[in-house]
């Protein structure tokens, strides 16, 4: 009897696959043209006159003039900066409210707006 010699097993090579960079497409930068409803000049209330004039100005503007009137006059509160103390200006816009959040402030300030 004659021995076979086992077969020598070849060593597995590892197949390492070289990935592509992916080429990265810069989309050409547009200017963003901000929403035409936020931008239309809305007639103000009374109420709302008292605090930011009363012309004709847009959401944006009532907003920023708002937070102007709060800021000059120290109507934000200390502890909690995300409150609004009101002064008497401010309770006839808030609804009587003393104190009223800054988010809540936005939705009672657009019922003074048509």
């Amino acid at each position: 009897m004659v021995k076979k010699k086992a077969a020598k097993k070849k060593a597995a090579k590892k197949v390492v696959k070289k990935v592509a960079k992916k080429k990265v497409v810069k989309k050409a930068k547009t200017k963003r043209k901000p929403n035409a409803a936020f931008m239309k000049p809305m007639n103000i209330s009374d109420a709302l006159a008292a605090v930011v004039g009363s012309k004709p100005l847009p959401r944006t503007e009532v907003t920023k003039k708002l937070w102007q009137y709060i800021k000059k006059n120290g109507l934000q509160d200390k502890i909690n900066r995300r409150m609004i103390n009101a002064d008497a200006n401010l309770k006839a816009v808030f609804g009587g409210k003393g104190k009223v959040s800054m988010f809540e402030m936005t939705k009672l300030v657009n019922k003074h707006m048509s």
